[in-house]
């Protein structure tokens, strides 16, 4: 396994510091700093629930146990070196101290070289939230969400399945940037999406059971009626791998457990198509500040589907294009305008004349077949019995 302690990104600066735009100096300050670290694993028996790194939340003191060839520079008893500068934590300190003095906590000591300090990161493992009942869950609206390449559409569903205020298009731009920055990005979506399931009392956010590990397998080979090669090909692969699906999976299940929500998977199958066919008619003809897209319809879809409803907007009523479309049987119910994949009025298409059947030609009847001499059925027939 090969392993760059500063980063392999950053070992490679070294050999073209004028095509990188930096200078020696910058890179040895960059390179040390980032090979500057430290890392202790907590333990809940100890005090302050690690036994190498401690920090006292009612003091504000940093004590770091020495390994034994630097002992002699302890200035506490048993090997320790107290930081006289007070550490504190910024964001979320309550917790932290409220971790160190009932559980084990992780700490990371780092060096950042463009504003000369060092920081001190805190994590340790949360306690697994009560699971909810789906059925609790149906009884309030939910927030069902499309992922697709580029942006997430999202809308609030009430109970009964239908559509609460205005659609929401979060922009998520990944292709191209560096790894922590597409993560930064996907946190601030996320974040956007919970914001968004707090303001409609949401208690649950309804995502898709998507997984493109078998198309990325895959890569260029024919499987099905998936496009292989060509524009087509090079498309679907790029749209392959612009959806974070399983990053957003995982990120999502983690912020809304913080958040103290509930996450909900569904089938994503045929969401988009009964998105346009039953509901982007409808969508457009009200008026929202952003209009609605096929994005919007698939999501109202899957939040319906999580509510245990059906992705048509009433039942009883057939859809456009079926051969029961005269028979509507809810009484009084307006019919449903046939509409394309894009979610347009459907042209009405030509068909043939009909034509009257011609009656049969007055033919002379040919003479029946003389039959053939074959040998008649036998006389007895024997059963074999198959041993079992």
């Amino acid at each position: 396994m090969s392993v760059v302690r500063g980063g392999k990104a950053l070992l490679r600066k070294r050999g073209s510091l004028t095509r990188a735009g930096v200078t020696d100096a910058w890179w040895r300050r960059e390179w040390e700093s980032a090979r500057l670290f430290l890392t202790a694993d907590g333990e809940k028996d100890k005090a302050w629930g690690n036994e190498t790194i401690r920090w006292n939340p009612g003091e504000g003191w940093l004590e770091i146990k020495l390994p034994a060839p630097l002992a002699r520079l302890a200035n506490r008893p048993h090997g320790r070196y107290r930081i006289s500068a007070p550490v504190g934590f910024s964001y979320r300190g309550d917790e932290v101290a409220a971790q160190a003095a009932s559980g084990a906590i992780r700490y990371d000591i780092s060096h950042d070289p463009a504003r000369g300090r060092w920081y001190l990161d805190a994590s340790w493992k949360a306690a697994p939230a009560p699971v909810l009942l789906l059925d609790e869950l149906r009884a309030t609206p939910v927030l069902a969400v499309d992922l697709n390449h580029g942006h997430i559409a999202a809308w609030a569903v009430t109970p009964g399945g239908n559509p609460v205020g205005p659609p929401v298009t979060i922009p998520i731009e990944l292709a191209g940037l560096p790894s922590a920055t597409r993560d930064g990005r996907l946190r601030a979506a996320i974040s956007s999406l919970i914001r968004l399931a707090r303001q409609g009392g949401c208690r649950a956010v309804v995502i898709e059971d998507l997984d493109f590990a078998d198309a990325r397998k895959q890569g260029r080979e024919q499987h099905g009626t998936r496009p292989s090669r060509g524009g087509r090909g090079r498309g679907f692969r790029r749209l392959v791998s612009g959806i974070p699906a399983g990053k957003f999976r995982d990120r999502l299940a983690q912020m809304t457990s913080n958040a103290g929500l509930a996450v909900i998977v569904v089938d994503p199958a045929y969401t988009s198509q009964w998105g346009r066919e039953h509901w982007l008619v409808p969508l457009r003809d009200h008026s929202h500040p952003v209009p609605a897209s096929g994005h919007h319809a698939a999501a109202v879809v899957i939040g319906r589907r999580a509510l245990g409803h059906r992705a048509r907007r009433k039942a009883g009523v057939t859809g456009g294009g079926q051969r029961t479309s005269r028979r509507r049987a809810t009484p009084g119910a307006p019919a449903v305008r046939p509409t394309s994949r894009n979610g347009r009025p459907r042209q009405a298409q030509w068909q043939p004349p009909k034509w009257r059947k011609t009656t049969t030609a007055n033919r002379t009847r040919p003479p029946d077949q003389a039959t053939q001499d074959r040998p008649g059925p036998p006389a007895t027939q024997d059963h074999v019995l198959l041993a079992q």
